[in-house]
């Protein structure tokens, strides 16, 4: 039987943390109907079958995502995976007391001070990143349209964390909250946002989204995602908007 972690911790909505809606709607005023940044990707497990290291696999998922995009994926390895959660949460191997997840919040600003593990001879660090109002449908697409996927942290229940189907709201399953869980967004349409959860893609409804998302930030990565596309599906530039998120975050 296939095995499921979880691993989010609680949401800590830092006052401090910059609001991308706003920039995004400036720079990118009409997302496009559909954008699908990794479609048909097969997605590592990346060990959150046996550690809670979502918000990991999902810092894996972003990349892979991003550089995907420009026809070079980077795959991080499970090791890689691991690693990384190890420097930002604590864990260490063998020791499950130590398997306590991460916090969204602090897993991206480690990811910006420090970077990660990757491939190669180079650390991967995020440029920047910034809050999106989960209940902003407008923004959530710009975000995925313009920065090649959200990062949003869920309120999982129970009938979500079983079997391949996609994640709608169902009143009649058991809907208490299994724990916290990350996962990356690479894609929408009308009907459906995209994502990839254990090791594998799934849709999850806007009605599922709007009752059991808890947090959500757009990412911005000069490394991966700027310097491979450039520019917006729109072909506008981010570099106005990175330099808006450090201005306003010094």
């Amino acid at each position: 039987m296939l095995q499921r972690r979880l691993g989010k911790k609680p949401a800590r909505l830092d006052p401090r943390t910059y609001r991308l809606s706003t920039s995004l709607s400036f720079r990118l005023p009409a997302p496009p109907p559909t954008v699908n940044w990794a479609e048909n990707v097969n997605w590592p497990m990346w060990c959150n079958d046996r550690l809670g290291c979502c918000t990991q696999v999902s810092v894996a998922s972003a990349i892979r995502t991003w550089t995907g995009t420009a026809l070079t994926p980077i795959v991080l390895s499970d090791e890689q995976v691991v690693a990384n959660y190890s420097a930002e949460s604590g864990y260490v191997q063998n020791e499950p007391s130590t398997d306590q997840g991460g916090v969204e919040v602090e897993v991206l600003s480690r990811w910006c001070r420090e970077g990660y593990d990757r491939p190669g001879q180079t650390r991967d660090y995020l440029t920047a990143f910034g809050y999106i109002n989960p209940r902003d449908t407008l923004s959530v697409h710009r975000a995925i349209a313009m920065l090649g996927g959200l990062y949003i942290g869920l309120s999982l229940p129970e009938y979500a964390c079983s079997g391949n189907n996609d994640w709608v709201v169902d009143p009649s399953a058991d809907n208490s909250i299994a724990g916290g869980h990350a996962v990356w967004l690479h894609g929408y349409d009308s009907d459906w946002l995209y994502l990839n959860t254990w090791g594998g893609v799934r849709r999850m409804s806007y009605g599922f989204f709007t009752a059991h998302c808890d947090e959500a930030y757009g990412l911005i990565s000069r490394q991966n995602w700027t310097n491979l596309k450039g520019v917006s599906p729109e072909n506008e530039t981010v570099d106005d908007l990175v330099e808006e998120l450090k201005s306003a975050a010094t």
